[in-house]
């Protein structure tokens, strides 16, 4: 009787010790609160009309995941994630007919980095992202115009490879491959990036490049969110993204710059449209519950298209921000984007984000809400 009381403990031991080795998250952000736009056009084109709504995902796009991981011995691990977004003003899904439109893959984590297959983010979103105040502090009202660059992660990778390697001595490095998953369209509508980044103290420095081609096909490829919205007529085909930045913590700040610059290319012949975008951000703990930040970005588009061979439209955006925290996981915050474009050569004026560009040429955002994560 003893043996087998004996025996039914050890064998007790080792289950729970095997089950301690697996787990599954869940998490997610809900962000709601209000926001008022100066300046929206008409359905027709035209008119001033002023915007008050109720709004979703001001700073962080609200959403829900699962993430697992489960040890699998010598170094070795399973890993996961599943991540949908959704709309906590009316409660629906971001993305209809797509359970985890955000991110959903599986992989191998190991010594030596990280194996993983599915829909994921690219290289400039990972590296380039955090040094920026859209993908750090100040969230989706802060992004470049139209999000030209991936900072806010508009684009997924579908059908993707990614190998995320491990810091050594603050350096690290990504890779991904987007498939296009058609037969005899190896390259009719595929991804590739790579990034790179290295962090020393309060230091850190990143690079990363995008290509993504086929962002007219939207079937069964490696992009199937659509094209960027450029801003000029027309759908793009191609996109080019490359940037570099750093950011510097020191004490209870951090100031940042961050350089983007991306090509997109038209169906017919050589039309492009070039965005160079310039980023200086800085955030300041008063104290540990509130901060204040600020980012300004000079964006500049040079057009080569049939209607406009060469035509130049630039926008300034300005930004503030301030938050304070009720604890670790909620928080109130309140800030205000501005947005002052050129006029002209047809390209808009729009602060990302908004519903619509602005009848003239600037556009004046101002919103307050509370986040919560879990």
């Amino acid at each position: 009787m003893k043996k087998t009381l004996i025996l039914a403990a050890v064998a007790a031991s080792f289950a729970s010790a095997a089950y301690a080795q697996s787990s599954v998250t869940l998490y997610g952000v809900v962000d709601a609160g209000f926001t008022y736009v100066n300046n929206e056009a008409s359905a027709t084109g035209a008119g001033h009309n002023p915007a008050y709504a109720l709004t979703s995902g001001n700073v962080d796009d609200s959403r829900w995941g699962m993430r697992g991981k489960e040890d699998l011995g010598h170094g070795l691990a399973a890993v996961f994630t599943l991540e949908s977004g959704f709309n906590v003003a009316n409660g629906q899904a971001e993305a209809s007919g797509r359970s985890f439109n955000r991110q959903a893959f599986a992989g191998l984590s190991t010594p030596y980095g990280t194996l993983t297959l599915g829909r994921q983010y690219d290289s400039v979103v990972d590296y380039l992202g955090p040094l920026s105040a859209v993908g750090s502090w100040g969230g989706t009202y802060f992004a470049h115009p139209g999000d030209n660059d991936n900072g806010n992660g508009s684009l997924r990778i579908n059908n993707s490879v990614k190998y995320q390697s491990v810091n050594d001595d603050g350096f690290s490095f990504s890779g991904l491959y987007g498939f296009s998953n058609q037969p005899g369209g190896f390259a009719s509508n595929r991804a590739y990036s790579v990034g790179a980044g290295y962090e020393n103290g309060g230091l850190k420095l990143a690079a990363g490049y995008l290509q993504a081609q086929g962002l007219d096909r939207g079937a069964n490829g490696a992009i199937q969110d659509g094209a960027p919205d450029t801003g000029v007529a027309g759908t793009a085909t191609k996109q080019r993204t490359w940037g570099a930045g750093g950011s510097y913590t020191f004490g209870p700040a951090v100031v940042g710059a961050v350089f983007t610059q991306s090509r997109f290319q038209f169906a017919l012949g050589d039309d492009s449209v070039r965005y160079s975008n310039y980023e200086v951000n800085a955030r300041y703990n008063l104290t540990p519950a509130f901060s204040l930040g600020a980012a300004y970005t000079y964006t500049q588009a040079l057009q080569r298209t049939s209607a406009t061979p060469n035509g130049s439209s630039h926008w300034n955006q300005f930004g503030l921000q301030s938050g304070y925290a009720l604890s670790r996981r909620t928080d109130l915050y309140a800030e205000g984007v501005v947005q002052v474009g050129a006029s002209g050569n047809g390209v808009d004026t729009q602060v990302f984000g908004t519903d619509a560009p602005a009848s003239g040429r600037n556009q004046v955002v101002v919103s307050t809400g509370i986040r919560h994560r879990f």
